[in-house]
Order: structure tokens, then C-alpha cells, then sequence
């Protein structure tokens, strides 16, 4: 059995090129390059020569000068540029989005030039171009060794040659029309994609990736061949069943959804409904995590002992079904989330983690659900009831039914205001209830009178708390947490 959560899978390695890839080279260039043909007395054709920049200086200067003079000229040019290339250069439009796209799905930015590596660290420093790695120097296919070492996955350049270095590592080639190469001159190299500028990159990027880790999460679900998954009703659960479907069939998958006091009931239809509608049984085990002591005590450890309680009753209902695995929805934001005994609890089972495994996000599963048109993509996160209750405070049928009783009175108030809360949670502090509502509704309707917002708090008090007040800070996935990070 596995003890320990698994690992979230590494995020991408993407290489960039820096010249009319990540910058717009030619006012500096020019600029440089007037400044070396006026003291070497020659008349260098500027226009020319920055038209398709890429490649090193010594082929630009080469026809140009007699061949002892290239060297001296390029050591010349390299001290220059350092006061007329730097201040005139801009980032391209989508060059920091583009490196903040592999940050957001916890990748690492590679810059990869041919040009020398001080004046690139320059660049870098003055437009605080987000990179991880700066390599200066290296032209066409000697990018390869870069990549390749630096375990790269996709490389993005505007010339011939950055295809080359793609293709000699084995990546994926993308391609931005801002250089000098056309479309035509770029697929004949070879490269895999061709985008406008950098500003399509981003989208690029998640597209490819949900690609990959889709096509990863249908291998996994293979190599398990049969499982049960653990559907709470969710996005994530949701997702998954849907792919196990997909990968398995539905002879081979089954739903279990644990009944208890916890699980509100406006869940269950829908629950039951989108397993019938893949074709899947649903099983409706009654899970007992409230006769477990570590569960009612209701410490920061609650998570842990409910999903010890649903696996050990998941277990042998898969056994006895014929399937292999337990299956949770657990997703890869999840893993880096730090609070989470209940994946901790799952994992000691001996649970896979499927979507996990497969490195897709929260925002993954959002997409690619959409793509799959599962009711599903746009679900609002719907925790368990107990999550309602403050730590430290004894988790009771009765606590949690009167927190739906409040939740779903909220709902009737706003409903009667002609207004509506996508997230709505009623906080069980003890004696008084936090309301927390979507900002953009505290801060606009409910702010522009108290009529609103005081048929809200009464609406919560009726359902059987001493007080209630709305919680200026809005809906928070997860704020009781504060109190415990606060600790």
C-alpha cells in the first residue's frame, strides 16, 4: 500500500528564443549597428541586415568586412551594445504573458540565444523577462544540447534555425511571425506550430498541455483497467468518472457515492442522474465517519478521518464488484495545497489518484469537462457539510443539518431579492453563523441599502442560530483554514 500522497506531475520546461521572439531586437540592433560602421568608416547596410535577425554576427559581418577585421568588429559591437541596444528594445506584446503561462501551470522558462550571454542577462534584467536559465551563444542545432539537458519540452522561436534546435532535441516546435521567416519558410522547416505573435501563446499552452495530460489520465485509467471511483458529485470526481467511461467502458467503472449526514441532499439527485446519464451504477454506501472519535472532535485532522471512513467502506465494495482500484477525484492543485490529510488518509489506503498522476489542474478539469460537454464544467465547488463547522467545535446531525437548513434559507432570501450567490457557505462559528456571498454581490445589491442584506441574516438566524452577520470578505474556499495557519 502506498503511504504517502503521490508527487503532482513536474509542470512543462519551455525554451524561448530571445531576439524577435521574446524582444523586438531592431531599434537597438540598427542603433548598434550605425554606431560600429561610422567608427570602422564602412557603410553597413542596416536595413538589410536587421530584416531577419537570428543568425550570429559573424555571418551578418562576414561579407561585409575583410576576415581579420570580424572578430575586432564583434568584440566592438558587443561593448557598444550594452549603451544603444538595451534602453531602445521592447518586449514583444505577450512576451511576459507567455512566461507567466508556464509559471501558472508550475513549469520552468528556459531563454536559449545566439546571442552573447551578457548582453541576453541585460535584456533580461531590464524588461525582468521571467526566466529561469539564461543560454547565450548557441546558434541553430547546438540549441539542441540545451534543451535537451535542461529536459525541455516545447521550444519557441521566429527563425529557420530555432526550428532546427527544436527538431535536433526532439520538441515541440513552435513558431511566431514577428521575426523575419514567413509562415511558408517555417513549415517547410519542420516546425510543429505557427502562431501569429506571442500574445496566442498562452492559450496555445493550455490547449497543449490539457491534450497531453488528458492523453496521459486515459493511459493511467488503462493500466489500472477497472475502478470505482469515488464520486462525490463534483467537478473533479466528475471528470473522472467521465474518462474512466471513456478509457474502460462502463462494464469495467463504477460510482459509489458515501450517504451521510454530511453530504447535502440537493447533491444526491444530481449525482445519481449524471452517473445514469455515462451509464454507470451508482452505489450509495452509508458511510459512519461520525461515530469516529477523530472525526467529531473536529480538529484540523476532521478530513483525514472522513476519508479513512469512505475508502475502508469503498474497499470492499470494489472487491466485490471485481474492481482492481479506489479512485478519488484528487486533482494536481490539490497535491501542492498543503492542507489535505484527507488525500493523506486516501493514499495510506492504497486509493489512486488518477487525474493526480496525470498533472491535470483544477482549471483542466474545468476545460476539458466543457470540451467533453459535462453539466459539470462550471460547478461550483461544494464541499462537504462539516467544512461548515469552525475546528474545535463538535461536528453534530444536528450542526450540520441546521447549516443546510441556513444555506438553503439564504438561497430563498436571495432569491426573493431577484439576486443570486454562485458560492454561498453559512460558517458555524458556535452560536453565530458567518455568511460569506460572492463579493461582486456584497460590494454591488446588498451594498446599497440593508434591506438586502439584513433579509439575508434573518433568513439564517430562523434556521436556528442565536446570530448571523455577512462576512465583508466575501466567499473563501477553505477560510476556517485561516484560524489554523493563523495557529
Amino acid at each position: 500500500m502506498t503511504s504517502q500522497p503521490p508527487d503532482p506531475a513536474p509542470g512543462p520546461v519551455v525554451g524561448f528564443d530571445l531576439d524577435m521572439t521574446l524582444i523586438d531586437t531592431v531599434p537597438g540592433f540598427s542603433a548598434t549597428l550605425a554606431v560600429l560602421a561610422d567608427e570602422l568608416g564602412i557603410d553597413l547596410p542596416v536595413g538589410d541586415l536587421t530584416s531577419r535577425l537570428g543568425p550570429p554576427l559573424d555571418h551578418m559581418l562576414t561579407p561585409h568586412l575583410a576576415a581579420e577585421a570580424v572578430a575586432p568588429a564583434i568584440a566592438r559591437f558587443r561593448e557598444l551594445y550594452a549603451d544603444h541596444s538595451i534602453l531602445p528594445v521592447p518586449a514583444f506584446p505577450g512576451a511576459h504573458e507567455s512566461l507567466a503561462a508556464v509559471r501558472r501551470h508550475r513549469g520552468r522558462t528556459l531563454l536559449v540565444t545566439g546571442k552573447f550571454t551578457p548582453n541576453a542577462r541585460r535584456h533580461v534584467d531590464h524588461l525582468a523577462l521571467d526566466v529561469d536559465l539564461v543560454a547565450g551563444e548557441v546558434w541553430g542545432v547546438g540549441k539542441a544540447d540545451v534543451l535537451r539537458d535542461e529536459g525541455a519540452s516545447v521550444y519557441v522561436g521566429d527563425h529557420v534555425h530555432d526550428v532546427e534546435g527544436a527538431l535536433a532535441a526532439g520538441v515541440v516546435s513552435v513558431s511566431v511571425l514577428t521575426g523575419g521567416c514567413t509562415r511558408d519558410e517555417l513549415v517547410d522547416a519542420g516546425t510543429h506550430v505557427v502562431l501569429d505573435s506571442l500574445e496566442d501563446f498562452p492559450a496555445w499552452l493550455d490547449d497543449h498541455l490539457l491534450d497531453l495530460r488528458l492523453a496521459a489520465l486515459e493511459a493511467r485509467l488503462r493500466e489500472l483497467g477497472s475502478v470505482v471511483v469515488a464520486f462525490s458529485g463534483g467537478a473533479d470526481s466528475a471528470l473522472l468518472l467521465a474518462a474512466a467511461v471513456r478509457a474502460l467502458g462502463a462494464d469495467r467503472v463504477v460510482a459509489a457515492t458515501g450517504y451521510s449526514d454530511s453530504l447535502p441532499a440537493v447533491e444526491r439527485d444530481p449525482g445519481r442522474a449524471f452517473a445514469e446519464s455515462l451509464g454507470v451504477p451508482l452505489l450509495t454506501p452509508r458511510t459512519h465517519e461520525m461515530e469516529r472519535e477523530g472525526y467529531r472532535a473536529n480538529s484540523g485532522e476532521r478530513c483525514y478521518f472522513c476519508k479513512a471512513e469512505l475508502i475502508e467502506t469503498l474497499r470492499p465494495l470494489a472487491d466485490e464488484h471485481g474492481i482492481a482500484h479506489v479512485a478519488t477525484g484528487t486533482n494536481a492543485d490539490d497535491a501542492v495545497a498543503g492542507f489535505r490529510p484527507g488525500i493523506r488518509a486516501a493514499a495510506e489506503r492504497g486509493a489512486v489518484t488518477p487525474l493526480l498522476d496525470a498533472g491535470l489542474t483544477k482549471d483542466d478539469v474545468r476545460r476539458a469537462s466543457r470540451r467533453w460537454g459535462l453539466p459539470t464544467w462550471d460547478k461550483p465547488a461544494a464541499a462537504c457539510l462539516s467544512s461548515r463547522v469552525a475546528y474545535g467545535i463538535e461536528v453534530t446531525p444536528h450542526r450540520l443539518a441546521r447549516v443546510e437548513r441556513a444555506e438553503a434559507a439564504a438561497r430563498a432570501a436571495l432569491d426573493d431579492l431577484g439576486l443570486e450567490s454562485r458560492d454561498l457557505r453559512v460558517r458555524d462559528l458556535g452560536g453565530r453563523a458567518s455568511i460569506e456571498l460572492d463579493r461582486d454581490l456584497i460590494r454591488g445589491p446588498l451594498s446599497e441599502g440593508a434591506r438586502g442584506e439584513d433579509a439575508v441574516v434573518a433568513a439564517v438566524v430562523a434556521a436556528g442560530f442565536a446570530e448571523a452577520g455577512i462576512d465583508p470578505r466575501g466567499f473563501r474556499s477553505g477560510s476556517l483554514n485561516e484560524a489554523l495557519a493563523a495557529e
